[in-house]
């Protein structure tokens, strides 16, 4: 790794003129920053409902000048270079949030300086740094390298049901798949992990459907919500100790229509993962055997009108990982040394899931700052240590960007 440092020679680049200018400018401008991720987190982005937020960005990127527009999938997408050409390197974060604020002033400053309300870190920091990049860019004419072969991604589909549907179209349908060579996935603060492998995960629905009816004149007949009962408990008997690391969680339950009734149906949806395809499958298998048990149990006590099971997959994420010779990590690496950052590699579930099961390389990292409470209305974000972050994925993009063939070197 020493020879590694020394060949990129950090040093003379955060020296440069252009480079120097751009990280100087992070730590200058940090309440402009902390005031435009306020604005953003004002806009509303439930999955399947990020538009309004989606113009809101593109909005900002047309103001730095960028060549910004929506893609078909509700992808914003800006090239800070006009007219620019490939192969990119993409730098993304996700526009959804798992809960969204109701009014405005549910995103705050609290006296501590903290920002506060849903989605201000999960993913209010990553898409702020999109913003951050994308205006130091435009300060710093000078530094082109960075401005020919960058693209800017603003994401829809990231959280709960979206199935990663942004990412997907970005590195399948869009006519800028072939030519993304490299992604940097920015989620959430916190400059300690670095996501190299991809956490694969599949998600049902298992319904249970009967009759229904009077819960003292029908008594007997086959009840969907105590059939979905045992099939949960059947379930939960199922143990993951030990490696490859899974689980699992049933994430909603619902049924029925009055509590003086039996109901005509009950759901639930489970969450599967792991770092193994081979135990997801297991998993699978075990799920479809206890839902098969539960509606045998349940309709072997029904004296009448029985209950159906069916077991419908509503998502899956694919697992992955980074290459070995892939140059990305080594670059991010050489990075935290040059900056004095402390990380740790990691595998989770992220954008960055699409393009690692596809060999494309790629890494997911936090934006800076630090935050907490994400997916909770206690949802929180400190800026203290932002520019940090910023500057980390500014000497990334340029190690990244600094060949003028655009293809990227190998690891060494």
């Amino acid at each position: 790794m020493a020879d590694f440092r020394k060949t990129v020679k950090l040093g003379d680049l955060s020296s440069a003129r252009g480079v120097r200018e751009c990280l100087q400018w992070f730590t200058r401008e940090k309440q402009w920053i902390t005031e435009h991720q306020i604005q953003l987190c004002r806009v509303p982005a439930p999955t399947f409902l990020e538009r309004e937020r989606a113009q809101w960005m593109l909005d900002q990127f047309k103001s730095c000048g960028c060549d910004a527009s929506i893609d078909p999938a509700g992808n914003v997408v800006a090239f800070p270079e006009p007219g620019a050409a490939g192969p990119y390197v993409a730098l993304t974060a996700h526009l959804d949030t798992v809960l969204a604020p109701r009014r405005p002033e549910e995103i705050y400053v609290d006296s501590g300086g903290r920002v506060c309300g849903p989605g201000v870190s999960d993913n209010g920091a990553g898409l702020a740094a999109l913003i951050a990049v994308a205006r130091a860019l435009r300060s710093s004419p000078g530094i082109a390298d960075c401005h020919r072969k960058l693209v800017l991604v603003a994401n829809v589909g990231e959280e709960g049901e979206g199935n990663l549907s942004g990412m997907r179209y970005l590195c399948r349908q869009s006519p800028l798949a072939p030519k993304i060579a490299a992604f940097l996935v920015l989620d959430g603060a916190t400059t300690s992990h670095i996501t190299c492998q991809a956490l694969g995960s599949r998600r049902f629905e298992l319904s249970f459907t009967g009759p229904g009816g009077h819960s003292w004149s029908d008594f007997g007949i086959g009840n969907p919500v105590h059939a979905l009962g045992r099939a949960i408990a059947f379930f939960a008997e199922t143990r993951v100790n030990g490696a490859p690391r899974a689980s699992y969680s049933f994430g909603m339950v619902e049924g029925g229509t009055s509590i003086n009734s039996i109901a005509a149906s009950a759901r639930a949806k489970v969450d599967i993962r792991s770092e193994s395809e081979e135990k997801i499958e297991e998993l699978v298998e075990g799920l479809s055997v206890a839902a098969t048990r539960a509606e045998d149990a349940e309709n072997e006590r029904a004296t009448g009108g029985k209950v159906s099971a069916k077991l419908r997959e509503i998502g899956t994420r694919p697992a992955g990982k980074l290459a070995d010779d892939a140059v990305i990590l080594p670059y991010l690496r050489a990075v935290d040394a040059h900056l004095g950052i402390r990380s740790y590699l990691d595998c989770a579930s992220t954008d960055a899931n699409i393009p690692l099961s596809l060999g494309i390389p790629a890494l997911s990292i936090g934006a800076g700052g630090n935050g907490g409470g994400a997916h909770t209305a206690q949802e929180w974000f400190h800026p203290d240590g932002r520019d940090l972050g910023l500057k980390r994925i500014f000497l990334t993009i340029c190690l990244l960007l600094r060949d003028s063939n655009g293809q990227l070197p190998p690891s060494r």
